[in-house]
């Protein structure tokens, strides 16, 4: 199996953990993670720099202009995509197996968790994981200290209130916020 390969297997919603050559191999790329991860957060970078190291840790380039305030922090770094003008504040954790995905214009505050993956209720299964994208729309701004569940998509616009846990899908051009997360007003 190959990156390609397992990145479908995460895509088409396939449980992980059935499988121990999908667990070294998500266990390789979470190594790889760690170490370009530990390159961007021990040390200043200049702007490029930071594109290029992030762009090396997603496999592939950054929109423009990105920023990327450090230390962040991702399990696996593979299954991450970024638009253009995209902001990454510091403290960030992405568990991307999943796959996130960040629209054009988006701000992404302090201490923001995107959590892609789930484990099984089922007490016999439960170090299954169920992996389901994250999707956040053009123009999106999450607040500090929010966390995002697998398998929610943010419409285009929207704010997540800092310290909102978003379990389910937002509607663009809206404000939700709390625990769980709850529609606040229109924009």
């Amino acid at each position: 199996m190959d990156l390609q390969e397992l990145l479908r297997h995460f895509d088409n919603g396939d449980t992980v953990g059935e499988s121990m050559e999908v667990i070294e191999l998500m266990r390789y790329y979470s190594r790889e993670a760690q170490k370009i991860t530990m390159e961007i957060n021990t040390k200043y970078h200049e702007p490029e720099e930071i594109e290029e190291l992030f762009s090396k840790l997603i496999g592939k380039k950054v929109g423009s202009h990105f920023g990327l305030f450090p230390p962040f922090y991702t399990d696996f770094g593979k299954n991450i995509t970024i638009g253009d003008n995209v902001f990454i504040n510091s403290d960030c954790k992405f568990q991307d197996q999943g796959g996130i995905f960040i629209g054009d214009g988006s701000l992404i505050g302090h201490g923001v968790v995107l959590a892609t993956l789930n484990h099984d209720l089922d007490p016999a299964k439960r170090q299954s994981l169920h992996p389901a994208p994250i999707k956040i729309g053009k123009g999106v701004w999450i607040g500090a200290n929010a966390v995002v569940t697998q398998g929610v998509t943010i419409g285009d616009n929207a704010v997540v209130a800092a310290g909102a846990v978003v379990n389910k899908d937002v509607a663009a051009n809206t404000v939700v916020g709390g625990v769980p997360a709850k529609f606040i007003k229109n924009i």
